[in-house]
């Protein structure tokens, strides 16, 4: 059995009261995201051992680190955890070198699952082994100060907000190594954030903060459908993600083939090679509906699906599930007078337009370890394929 991340903390601050619960497996990325003031930060502190909640329980795996009711309050430096903060709080007397060793130096003889070389490999920091930190970059620095949170064989690596101080090349030039820690260490990360490009490009697993209180959490693509979602992440970032690989390129225009769950996706091209694991979102704003198969339209992505269900917003607005390919649910956003005039309801076979260029942006490489929910390329996939059965999903 999996084990598992579960905090019930209340905690009382100047400004609100966080009151929060989570009960998530303990892997992949679980992102923390909310506005500033929401209580992420907090929340993160309160499993680090750095704040100590008012009341509850706070759990890592078969680990109690808090619990108020037995008079439990591990410190926290007997907690085995990485924390990994906005500013790389590295020890400026010491070179790079000295401070990866500070950190095996407070595994505290837990098991080295991790070594010193493997560190340096992992985040291409070699050639700074020498240096000391003011002679680095914002990035290079940032970098230094995850090796030493992971050379402290951490059970859970915490990082608040380790973008935010970092101008864009730098966050560009950082996350690919974030993308590996997620991946090739499978190392479980609780990730602090206010940027929705960081949510969709890292998250496996996303809890929504609201007023110091749990809004939403489970997968990323769960939460991206909730209703919490489109009020907090914004009604442009509402979709919905799905996972592929790189089938081809066509260089002749610029594009890129991705095979997904029983249907393809036509993307800009990505500087990828066939068979790379990608994730994309589909904004819910950039689809149509057609109850005909469309021609001589500009719209290359043409899926055929089948009406789930049909949700009433906030006038005008209308919100519609569509299943396409093999299990996928597509969540569709239009106006309450369009879904009338086409009478939407559920079973009723449609044709999904996605347009290409809506996609720049939310086709993202995923490193070979997040491959499991992407399929293997497969050409009998195509845009124009049969209508699936009308029947609901398992």
């Amino acid at each position: 059995m999996m084990e598992r991340l579960r905090v019930r903390a209340r905690k009382a601050l100047a400004s609100f009261v966080l009151d929060a619960e989570l009960d998530l497996p303990l892997s992949g990325l679980t992102v923390l995201f909310g506005a500033s003031g929401a209580g992420k930060s907090t929340l993160m502190n309160l499993i680090a051992g750095l704040h100590r909640p008012d009341a509850g329980h706070v759990q890592v795996g078969p680990l109690v680190f808090f619990d108020a009711d037995r008079s439990i309050d591990v410190p926290v430096e007997r907690r085995g955890l990485g924390v990994v903060f906005q500013d790389a709080r590295l020890f400026p007397h010491l070179s790079v070198q000295q401070n990866l060793a500070y950190g095996l130096k407070r595994a505290r003889g837990r098991p080295v699952a991790i070594g010193l070389d493997a560190v340096v490999e992992l985040l291409g920091i070699r050639a700074l082994l020498m240096r000391r930190p003011h002679t680095l970059s914002g990035g290079e620095r940032q970098r230094v100060a995850i090796g030493r949170a992971l050379l402290a064989q951490p059970r859970l690596l915490l990082m608040d907000e380790p973008l935010a101080s970092l101008d864009a090349p730098r966050k560009a030039e950082l996350l690919p190594y974030i993308d590996r820690l997620r991946d090739v260490l499978r190392v479980p990360i609780v990730y602090v954030t206010h940027s929705i490009d960081e949510v969709l490009r890292l998250a496996t697993s996303l809890v929504l903060l609201d007023g110091g209180r749990v809004v939403a959490a489970g997968s990323l693509s769960e939460v991206l459908r909730a209703p919490a979602a489109r009020r907090l992440l914004g009604e442009s970032q509402v979709g919905t993600l799905v996972f592929g690989r790189v089938q081809a390129h066509d260089d002749n225009y610029g594009l890129t083939t991705i095979a997904c769950d029983g249907f393809e996706l036509r993307v800009p091209r990505l500087p990828l090679p066939p068979g790379a694991a990608v994730r994309a979102r589909l904004p819910a704003r950039e689809i149509a509906l057609a109850l005909a198969r469309p021609v001589d339209v500009s719209m290359t992505n043409r899926l055929p699906g089948v009406v789930q269900t049909v949700e009433s917003h906030d006038v005008p607005y209308c919100a519609v599930q569509v299943r396409i390919g093999r299990s996928t649910l597509l969540t569709v956003n239009i106006t309450r007078e369009s879904a009338d005039r086409l009478a939407l309801a559920p079973s009723l076979p449609v044709w999904c337009l996605i347009k290409t260029v809506a996609l720049d942006a939310g086709a993202l490489a995923l490193a070979s370890g997040s491959a499991a929910e992407a399929p293997a390329p497969a050409s009998s996939a195509t845009n124009d394929a049969r209508f699936p059965p009308a029947t609901p999903p398992r």
